[in-house]
């Protein structure tokens, strides 16, 4: 009995304390009666109160989890709706194309940085050569696509016997429709649609269908086949835009209503001109209804012959139909519906529409640094998570092999004693770049390996062929100008700027 009161005293104060809690923050509702107020929230939000004139507006906003905003029906259809505007809409296959192409360019080149320069050169070369082997930039470029459209794509490291390299290492890619839950079941406490987690949140394990479920082949009995991988044997790209989001969702979400938009606009201008067109005249007459005029058919149709005068009936006239299409906004309708597609990818209007009239120097510049800084960003990304995994399966399975690497190469970090080199972003005016290196060179706010990075290119390889070059100049009793003179494509500029470039520069830039 006793402590069934305690108890009760306990809910007791605890109600009273809550109470109290309630007072404070919104005041006593008879104390506002009593001073002719009603009771009130004291902070206030424009955005947060629902109106007639805003409540269809935000009539889809929902509390969903990033998981759940992301189901897996819901990423299906975002998907085919993404491929089928890329498939058929060229404006959004020239940005998916064009996005991948400034990203990955002609692929990524490594560069060992350990201590031991003789096996950086080979670990280099060999890298290189496999990667050739198995066309690693071309898969790159896939995923980036797979990426921007699908919004996510998954790679598989696993041996294939047909690669032309010591290292059988294979890069397969995987459409993310494979990668699902086997079982009817796609929530769990540990799984997210066939990706599956550890207490502490980190993926260990994927579920991955032996076929497309959209293959014919699926139908007839092996659609629901599936393997599970580990975390070491499979990447997984994809940009995460909530905390707590493990599966992708297409990079042109928002601006795929604006695709439709801009096709459905075109049609009906190309519709209603062709309407207008369709008839090439009209016979009419300007007399009343009473007054004298030839009698004519209703509806008839004349045919006219090319390049001959007509007569027409007694008080008929031949007028011509204007086509009222295409409007004179139709082009910046254009323009603002492409700008705001491109948006999304940080994309600059021009390199999107592949039309820079308007532009002018200073403007192409400042539209194109976000740009440039989105892609550096997708590039170091794209090194984090696809290429240091790959690198480090290639150096796991290189150092096995008998006598392929140095025995030195057995102790090397792969997560650190290296970099990625990409594609240079060429200058619009390359003579003024020049001028502006030189400077940043002659004053050491730049260093030789920092410019030639910029250009993607190996500071020590392109100053070892300098090296050579010169060699071979002074052999052949040739000094830097001559041979800039005998050269038939040099410009009096590249001249000028090889007088600059002595044998004594060349080796003062080397030290």
């Amino acid at each position: 009995m006793k402590t069934q009161t305690h108890n009760l005293t306990q809910r007791g104060g605890w109600r009273n304390s809550l109470f109290a809690v309630l007072r404070s923050l919104f005041g006593h509702a008879g104390e506002g009666r009593r001073h002719g107020r009603g009771a009130f929230l004291r902070a206030r939000y424009d955005a947060a109160q629902t109106t007639h004139e805003n409540r269809r507006h935000w009539a889809n906003a929902d509390h969903l989890s990033p998981d759940a905003a992301a189901s897996a029906e819901v990423r299906r259809i975002l998907r085919s709706r993404a491929r089928y505007e890329v498939a058929n809409n060229s404006y959004a296959k020239g940005i998916v194309l064009t996005l991948a192409n400034y990203v990955v360019g002609t692929g990524p080149r490594l560069q060992m940085l350990s201590d031991d320069a003789e096996a950086n050169r080979v670990i280099e070369r060999e890298f290189a050569l496999w990667a050739k082997a198995i066309g690693l930039a071309h898969k790159l470029r896939t995923m980036r696509i797979a990426q921007c459209e699908s919004g996510e794509v998954f790679g598989l490291l696993a041996t294939n016997p047909r690669v032309a390299a010591p290292v059988q290492l294979d890069l397969r890619l995987i459409e993310a429709d494979r990668v699902c839950a086997p079982t009817f079941d796609v929530r769990g406490p540990e799984t997210v649609d066939g990706i599956r987690f550890d207490e502490f949140g980190n993926p260990v394990a994927y579920s991955v269908l032996r076929r497309h479920p959209g293959d014919s082949a699926g139908l007839h009995g092996g659609g629901l086949e599936f393997d599970i991988w580990p975390i070491e044997s499979i990447i997984h790209l994809f940009r995460a835009e909530r905390p707590g989001q493990h599966r992708g969702v297409p990079e042109v979400t928002s601006s795929l209503s604006l695709f439709a938009m801009l096709r459905r606009y075109t049609l009906a201008v190309l519709g209603s001109a062709e309407q207008a067109a369709l008839p090439s005249g009209v016979i009419y007459t300007d007399a009343p209804a009473d007054a004298e005029a030839a009698q004519v058919e209703p509806m008839d149709t004349v045919d006219m012959d090319r390049g001959t005068w007509l007569t027409m009936p007694y008080g008929w006239k031949v007028g011509q139909l204007k086509a009222e299409q295409p409007t004179t906004v139709y082009s910046d309708f254009k323009h603002e519906v492409i700008n705001e597609i491109a948006r999304c990818l940080n994309m600059p209007f021009n390199i999107a529409a592949g039309n820079s009239a308007g532009y002018n120097y200073a403007s192409g510049r400042l539209d194109h640094q976000a740009f440039f800084k989105a892609i550096r960003i997708d590039q170091a990304y794209l090194a984090d998570v696809v290429l240091d995994r790959v690198f480090q399966a290639w150096l796991s399975e290189a150092v096995l092999i008998e006598g392929y690497l140095p025995q030195s190469a057995r102790t090397l970090d792969a997560n650190l004693a290296h970099q990625w080199f990409w594609d240079g972003l060429e200058h619009v005016d390359p003579q003024k770049e020049a001028n502006a290196q030189a400077t940043r060179l002659t004053s050491h706010t730049t260093t030789l390996a920092a410019e030639y990075a910029k250009a993607g290119l190996d500071w020590e390889s392109e100053l070892r062929q300098r090296a050579r070059e010169v060699s071979l100049l002074r052999e052949l009793g040739l000094t830097a100008d001559q041979a800039a003179t005998a050269s038939p494509a040099t410009t009096n500029d590249e001249v000028e700027d090889d007088d600059d470039v002595t044998d004594d520069n060349v080796a003062r830039r080397a030290a």
